[in-house]
């Protein structure tokens, strides 16, 4: 067995393991600080035209992978990339807020907030099978946004809505 010149040794083992720990980190969505899609940051009392965005979803990562429900006990479903497709900022709390997905299609949507832990999940609005999201307390920081497809690598164009 040979030596790097730092001195560890070089072995199938150890640079599978090394190689399995940098494909792990890199592949998982909440490690993402880019997204896909322009930001969104938000004061309150925001211009309307300052909450829409544009993007597409298409990929085969499961959401549920991410968490199988929300806080609320909503299922968290659909297909996306690993990489959320937008970061919303606030700059400030906000005491509610309604993110809808307009696409013509079944959409879903999760949400990753600043601590990391809470998430929120939304399918269906009503009669429209594109998702939403409405709650309240919204503490300020980065969100990170995942707007889902049902069918796996299937292309969707979307705009998505932020209102208070």
């Amino acid at each position: 067995m040979t030596q790097s010149k730092f001195g560890i040794p070089h072995c199938g083992l150890y640079s599978t393991l090394i190689l399995t720990i940098i494909a792990t980190v890199t592949a998982t969505p909440v490690i993402a600080n880019s997204s896909n899609f322009e930001k969104i940051i938000l004061s309150p009392g925001f211009e309307p035209n300052k909450g829409r965005v544009t993007g597409y979803t298409k990929g085969s990562f499961p959401l549920h992978n991410m968490s199988k429900r929300d806080q609320k006990g909503n299922h968290c479903t659909g297909f996306a990339t690993p990489t959320p497709d937008h970061i919303m900022i606030l700059k400030k709390d906000f005491s509610n807020l309604e993110l809808k997905v307009n696409s013509g299609r079944d959409t879903t949507l999760l949400i990753l907030g600043p601590d990391k832990s809470t998430i929120r999940c939304g399918d269906d609005t009503g009669k429209n099978k594109d998702a939403s999201i409405t709650d309240n307390n919204w503490k300020a920081g980065p969100y990170k946004i995942w707007v889902g497809n049902f069918k796996k690598n299937s292309q969707t164009n979307y705009s998505l809505l932020v209102k208070e």
